[in-house]
């Protein structure tokens, strides 16, 4: 089942909310703070031992927006989110991202996991997009999950970007 709007008002989910216009029928829409582009290579392996995350640069706000070339950037988000044991979250882009020729790619926010979460924003379009600051770039959904979990996330990401 995924939440509806009255559910996620009150259940103490997100901290930072830019305003009350964020909420959805259906979710809550995630707005950006920062984008960074891609400086050097990242390495994945199965357990992590070799575990190596790309390095990065901030893109700098010119009056309040930022232009982004074809590519790909990392972004973070304004919200602070704090899943609780029986819920898991998920973010699609918005459609107005997608009609703009740009997608926004994110993974699974575990039972248990909470922070300032990135994601992966893809500028298709060949002249590329203009963002304002705190632009509305994703839509959170929560689906609730069939028992409550008897674990939590307590990987790496717990509490990440809290600044």
């Amino acid at each position: 089942m995924i939440l509806p709007k009255q559910h996620i008002l009150y259940s103490k989910l997100f901290e930072n909310m830019v305003g009350d216009s964020q909420y959805q029928p259906a979710g809550v829409d995630i707005t950006l703070k920062e984008v960074y582009e891609f400086e050097s290579a990242g390495k994945i392996d199965f357990d992590n031992s070799e575990r190596k995350i790309s390095e990065v640069k901030p893109l700098s706000y010119n009056s309040d927006e930022v232009h982004l070339n074809p590519g790909s950037y990392k972004v973070i988000f304004n919200e602070y989110v704090k899943i609780p044991g029986h819920l898991v979250g998920l973010c699609l882009p918005r459609s107005s991202l997608l009609r703009c020729g740009v997608t926004l790619e994110t993974a699974v926010w575990d039972p248990g996991y909470e922070g300032r979460s990135e994601a992966l924003l893809i500028v298709s379009n060949p002249k590329g997009l203009v963002l304002k600051r705190n632009a509305k770039i994703g839509q959170m959904i929560f689906v609730k999950l069939a028992e409550k979990t008897d674990s939590l996330y307590e990987g790496k990401y717990k509490g990440e970007n809290k600044d």
